[in-house]
């Protein structure tokens, strides 16, 4: 069996068993080379089997396997605008999509740097504005973005986040869920924020994200 479908199913069963794919919600990508093996329509995360993963191209075209998830277009244009981008996850967890329901903190960040990991692991993560699960507008929107992330929150929707390899992408759903439910816990009182030279440095230090605006 091919190393990256393992992989990807590995990293599915890791992801329901933490609570973060609720039912058959949630989709997960790897890209190797010019093609991507992307979870199925209605897949369980907790049950991905590798032998029955969709196979698209770049532009999002069917290659092979059966029919993809419908939100197949956020994950090629996340690929499609960092190279280095090898995997997408993308989650309905809790406390993430309750964060996309609120107003965004900054135009570059729906969330504040609260703590260094999430500068760190995550870094800046804009709020799309709400569209329909699967549209291709919202997905091209994301693409055409002219500042970098990896990792962005579709209003009234969940976390999509891109990584330079499977663990990478997870890893950083993961700290993005643990900031979310930070910033919710802290309810309307004022927290400290890292100050902006903190940020820079651990900016600086780790090559996440962060424009400061």
């Amino acid at each position: 069996m091919n190393d990256a479908r393992s992989e990807l199913a590995a990293a599915g069963a890791h992801l329901a068993g933490l609570g973060l794919s609720p039912g058959s919600s949630g989709n997960l990508s790897i890209r190797e080379g010019d093609r991507i093996h992307l979870t199925p329509t209605g897949t369980d995360l907790a049950r991905i089997d590798p032998a029955a993963l969709s196979v698209l191209d770049l532009t999002g075209a069917h290659l092979d396997g059966p029919k993809p998830s419908k939100e197949f277009p956020l994950h090629t244009a996340f690929y499609r605008r960092d190279p280095a981008a090898r995997a997408v996850v993308h989650l309905h967890s809790r406390h993430a999509a309750a964060v996309s329901c609120l107003p965004a903190w900054s135009g570059h960040s729906a969330v504040p740097p609260l703590t260094p990991y999430f500068v760190m692991r995550v870094g800046q993560t804009p709020l799309l504005p709400y569209a329909a699960p699967g549209d291709r507008a919202q997905a091209d929107a994301m693409e055409a973005l002219p500042f970098p992330f990896r990792a962005a929150l579709l209003q009234n929707h969940g976390p999509v986040v891109a990584g330079a390899s499977l663990a990478r992408a997870v890893e950083a759903a993961v700290e993005l869920e643990e900031v979310c439910a930070l910033l919710l816990s802290l309810g309307a009182r004022a927290p400290r924020l890292l100050a902006p030279a903190e940020i820079a440095s651990l900016a600086r230090t780790y090559g996440s994200p962060w424009t400061g605006e």
